[in-house]
C-alpha cells in the first residue's frame, strides 16, 4: 500500500489517536463552534473496542453524485443486463476515481439524496483501501454490511442501501466540494470518525486544532489514569500518555 508524501503524513501523524470530543473541543477553542460536526445518524458500520480499529483519520477524498436521469430499459436476457450495467458504471457511476486516491485519503461521499442504494460495497470499499484510502465516509448507504464488518473496511454511513447504481444515480464530480452530514466538505480538509461520529477540520486550521486537541486528550488521560488507580482498574493504551 502506498505511504503518505512528508506533509500529509505530518499532518495526519497529529491527529491519530485523537478522539472526535477532544477535537470538537479544539475547534470551540479556534472559534469554530458547532462547525465541522456531521449529522449524528452518520455512525460507524461497526465499532471495535479492543483496539479501536474502526477510528479513522484522513484527507477528505470527495465523491458526489446525483439521481439518474434515465432509468434502466426492460431486458430479454441476464446478459443484456450485465452488459447494460456494466456500461451504466463505466460511463455514468464511476467513482471515486482509484487513479486519483492517495495514501491517507478518506472517502467522503455526498449521496445528494439519492434513496436506498449502496454507494459502498464489499468489493469496492476494498479497492479503495488497496489505493491507500483508509476509510468511506457518506451521507448515503452502504450495503454488503456482513462482509464490509467481517472485513473490518471502516465505513460511516446513514443508512443501509440495498440497490445497485446503474439506473438510480450518476456520478457529478470528484475532488470538489460537497455537503456531508449537514458539513461542507473540501478536499484535502481533515476527516476523523470515531465511535461519536465524524467531524471536518478545514486544512487552514488543522495544525491548530490537533495541537490544541492533543492538549486536551492529553488532560483528560491524565485525570483518568488517577480514577484508574484509586478505583484498582488495570491501565490500558487509552489511558497512555501521547509519545512524543
Amino acid at each position: 500500500m502506498p505511504t503518505p508524501n512528508p506533509d500529509r503524513k505530518q499532518l495526519l501523524g497529529l491527529f491519530q489517536g485523537l478522539r472526535l470530543t477532544d477535537v470538537c473541543d479544539a475547534m470551540d477553542a479556534v472559534g469554530l463552534q458547532d462547525l465541522g460536526l456531521m449529522d449524528p445518524a452518520i455512525r460507524p458500520l461497526w465499532r471495535d473496542t479492543e483496539s479501536f480499529a474502526h477510528r479513522i483519520v484522513g484527507l477528505a477524498h470527495t465523491v458526489r453524485f446525483k439521481p439518474a436521469s434515465k432509468r434502466a430499459p426492460q431486458f430479454e436476457s441476464y446478459e443484456q443486463f450485465k452488459k447494460w450495467m456494466g456500461q451504466w458504471y463505466r460511463e455514468l457511476a464511476k467513482g471515486p476515481i482509484t487513479d486519483q486516491i492517495q495514501a491517507g485519503d478518506l472517502i467522503v461521499i455526498d449521496a445528494a439524496g439519492v434513496g436506498d442504494c449502496g454507494f459502498i460495497g464489499s468489493n469496492n470499499s476494498l479497492q479503495w483501501m488497496a489505493e491507500g484510502a483508509c476509510g468511506i465516509v457518506t451521507n448515503g448507504g452502504a450495503r454488503d454490511t456482513d462482509e464490509i464488518i467481517r472485513q473490518k473496511v471502516p465505513v460511516y454511513c446513514q443508512r443501509f442501501g440495498r440497490g445497485i447504481r446503474p439506473g438510480r444515480l450518476e456520478l457529478e464530480s470528484t475532488m470538489q466540494p460537497v455537503t456531508c452530514g449537514g458539513v461542507f466538505v473540501r478536499p484535502g480538509d481533515i476527516v476523523l470518525a470515531d465511535g461519536d461520529g465524524a467531524i471536518v477540520v478545514p486544512i487552514e486550521k488543522a495544525q491548530q486544532v490537533a495541537e490544541i486537541a492533543i492538549d486536551v486528550q492529553e488532560g483528560d488521560k491524565k485525570g483518568r489514569r488517577w480514577f484508574f488507580n484509586k478505583l484498582g482498574m488495570t491501565h490500558d493504551f487509552t489511558t497512555e500518555p501521547r509519545s512524543k
